[in-house]
């Protein structure tokens, strides 16, 4: 993705919405602080949950934040939360209606999944009911349907946030949703970088945005990927890496970035975060043999290496996926050995997991922020609650505090649990 200016594809603006803080310098503070947002639930009672901590986005009011508030009504909180960051994003590019021809300003934005209450559908369930309380698709049809709110179904499409980001901002070029969960920010991100070395666009609006503080959500994700069972201290419960780790923590946020062509950039006098130099993805397929050592997170980090042109021993740091389950960062540390070899024991990683907790597509985005943060401060946050190093998980992670970086060049990755894998390097410019 390096070479001539035409190719050439640069971010340009950062807009985070977040559990440690909205807005850039408000996050970046809290990661330099070592301050967690992970605390006990507020919005939502606890009592039949697996876990009582969660992070969540505290002061987020939509009102002050979004466009036009008549769509409110029609957002889940997890588009409130994409598109308030995707305003801070275009804010902070500094890029006007003029800059740009709309029709050569796209948006690639991820998704996860947007969970409807079941208390939306209470009415119509109850009005599709008999006296027996067996569900009966005539009562359905001659008036259960009826009371489904007519947009009900808008505000838990995984494409509404590309659409209200394109609406607020006049992007009338390439517009596409990814729903790969962790890996969806960083696929947008690639899908972004090749519609622009394709001539196709000057500028992209790229992100993800998640929020899992909901019931259904937090059974499903304890069910299914383990949530920590500890209830004593949350700010010490997400510990990726630590050989006391025992769960992931929920989680909610969104980060939005702006990519350009370098040539278009700097025509502008835009001020750069860093250059994309390569992404890549995979997946570890079918097998245990490959699950075990995250044979799709190998190929994504060796495959985006390989198109940045670079080698291990030249990466500033590494931001991990650090989910905090057993397993996961087991599977991620063999596969950084796998890929990078023995250098990555030199290579400083941080585990933003630790901060924010874990809420699939927007967590990818906050960390793909702290990524380009860290490349524009020069430091690496550290990873907060790593005590005891596991052996299982050999790596130089960075723990007490910030630490200045080597290089200003980063690797980021992200994981789902079931194996698909991204991968992106980027050096600040």
């Amino acid at each position: 993705m390096a070479g001539c200016d035409g190719s050439r594809v640069v971010v340009t603006g950062v807009g985070v919405v977040s559990p440690v803080g909205i807005g850039n310098d408000n996050f970046w503070d809290s990661l330099k602080s070592n301050r967690s947002g992970i605390d006990y639930l507020q919005s939502i009672g606890t009592d039949d949950l697996p876990s009582p901590f969660a992070a969540e986005v505290g002061d987020f009011d939509p009102v002050s934040m979004l466009r036009d508030r008549k769509f409110i009504k029609v957002m889940s909180r997890d588009v409130q939360l994409g598109v308030a960051s995707a305003g801070l994003a275009m804010k902070d590019t500094g890029l006007n209606p003029g800059d740009v021809d709309p029709y050569r300003l796209g948006v690639v934005y991820g998704a996860g999944r947007m969970t409807s209450h079941p208390s939306e559908l209470l009415a119509a369930a109850n009005a599709s009911c008999g006296e027996n309380h067996e569900f009966s698709m005539t009562r359905w049809g001659e008036g259960g349907m009826g009371r489904v709110a007519p947009l009900w179904l808008l505000k838990q499409l995984p494409n509404m946030p590309a659409c209200h980001v394109s609406i607020d901002h006049n992007a009338c070029g390439p517009n596409n949703t990814i729903t790969c969960r962790d890996a969806s920010a960083l696929l947008a991100l690639a899908e972004a970088v090749r519609v622009i070395e394709a001539g196709r666009a000057d500028a992209m609006i790229v992100g993800a945005c998640s929020s899992n503080i909901h019931p259904v959500d937090i059974a499903k994700f304890h069910r299914f990927e383990g949530l920590s069972q500890r209830n004593d201290d949350p700010t010490r419960a997400c510990r990726p890496f630590d050989f006391e780790r025992d769960g992931a923590v929920v989680g909610e946020g969104a980060a939005t970035f702006v990519v350009e062509s370098y040539a278009h950039a700097k025509q502008r006098g835009a001020e750069i975060y860093a250059e994309v130099l390569g992404i890549g993805a995979g997946c570890d397929g079918k097998g245990h043999a490959n699950e075990s050592v995250g044979l799709g997170l190998v190929r994504a980090i060796e495959s985006t290496m390989q198109r940045a042109g670079i080698r291990p021993d030249e990466l500033g740091h590494i931001n991990a996926q650090g989910k905090s389950t057993q397993p996961d960062d087991i599977v991620e540390s063999r596969a950084y050995r796998r890929a990078l070899g023995d250098c990555v024991l030199k290579v400083p990683v941080t585990a933003m997991k630790s901060f924010i907790g874990h809420f699939d597509a927007g967590a990818g985005a906050v960390e793909l922020a702290g990524t380009l943060l860290s490349l524009k401060n020069g430091e690496v946050p550290a990873t907060l609650n790593y005590e005891i190093p596991d052996p299982r998980c050999r790596l130089n992670v960075v723990h007490g505090g910030p630490e200045r970086v080597r290089t200003r060049t980063a690797l980021t990755v992200n994981r789902t649990a079931m194996g698909q894998s991204a991968a992106a390097v980027l050096r600040a410019i």
